[in-house]
């Protein structure tokens, strides 16, 4: 009986290891995931949004709860992040520098779980061609077979080696301080 015991505890043992290892696994981002970045200026307050981007994520799912985030890249083509007016996004993409630098990049070094849905991120984000290692938090959400991180970070012309845009002469200038926001869906 004890033979029989031992037997049935390791089968279970190795059900439970076969389970967790399947429960990790690779994810595409997909739609509708979505991007903004909003600031200030002398005339006006102002947002650009995009939701054109790629990315993978490999991430641990157990009973519908966002466990482990091993890794996660996103990339998103710089010129996809739109105004309302064609002459902002130009100064816009001379700021980020697109001729030389056509995407944002965000890569995932590492995630620190809060409770069950928030998460701190440590990650490089590479603007305008520079890298800049930041942290952000995100809450998760899991719901059928997508998972959802939200978040947003403040940030700087400065940081990022731009310069804060003018427009008509200098007259119209922008704020200095950003907020870059996303809601990326994992499928």
């Amino acid at each position: 009986m004890k033979t029989l015991f031992k037997k049935i505890s390791a089968v279970l043992v190795m059900l439970g290891v076969v389970f967790t290892a399947n429960a990790q696994k690779n994810y595409t981002l997909s739609a509708p995931s979505n991007f903004s970045v909003s600031g200030t200026s002398t005339m006006h307050d102002w947002t650009m949004k995009s939701a054109t981007a790629t990315g993978t994520a490999n991430l641990t799912i157990t009973n519908s709860k966002l466990e482990k985030i091993t890794s996660l890249s996103v990339t998103l083509p710089a010129e996809t992040i739109k105004s309302e007016k064609k002459s902002m996004d130009k100064v816009a993409y001379e700021a980020l520098k697109t001729k030389a630098n056509k995407d944002v990049k965000y890569v995932l070094k590492s995630a620190e779980k809060v409770n069950e849905t928030t998460w701190n991120l440590t990650g490089t984000y590479t603007i305008a061609g520079v890298a800049k290692e930041i942290k952000t938090q995100v809450k998760s959400t899991v719901a059928n077979g997508v998972v959802s991180l939200q978040g947003s970070n403040k940030i700087t012309f400065k940081q990022f080696g731009m310069k804060s845009p003018t427009a008509m002469l200098g007259t119209i200038k922008t704020g200095e301080d950003l907020t870059v926001k996303f809601n990326l869906n994992f499928k």
